[in-house]
């Protein structure tokens, strides 16, 4: 059986807005991972793990995994704490 993740990635340590964060991934969890003894990384036989789908809403990827009979694991966004800071606060101190 099938075993994948769905999750919203995480932004880029390389920008500092949040673009391209707005989509649910369906990624398919690597099968029997070895090491390549040439080079030492990590390799699998399974192609499904090179599959990484994209949809719009959660609702939609949840639905495809079903459709298609995938055990899946929702991996839900954890919430940012946004303190709204003013520049004059730093010479109030």
């Amino acid at each position: 059986m099938k075993k994948a993740k769905i999750y919203i990635p995480n932004k880029s340590p390389m920008q500092s807005g949040f673009g391209k964060t707005d989509k649910w991934i369906l990624e398919f969890e690597t099968s029997n991972p070895t090491t390549n003894p040439l080079m030492g990384w990590e390799s699998s036989t399974d192609t499904l793990s090179e599959v990484k789908l994209e949809f719009t809403t959660k609702e939609l990827a949840i639905n495809y995994a079903k459709k298609k009979k995938i055990n899946f694991e929702l991996i839900e966004p954890k919430k940012r704490k946004i303190t709204k800071k003013s520049y004059a606060d730093n010479f109030l101190k």
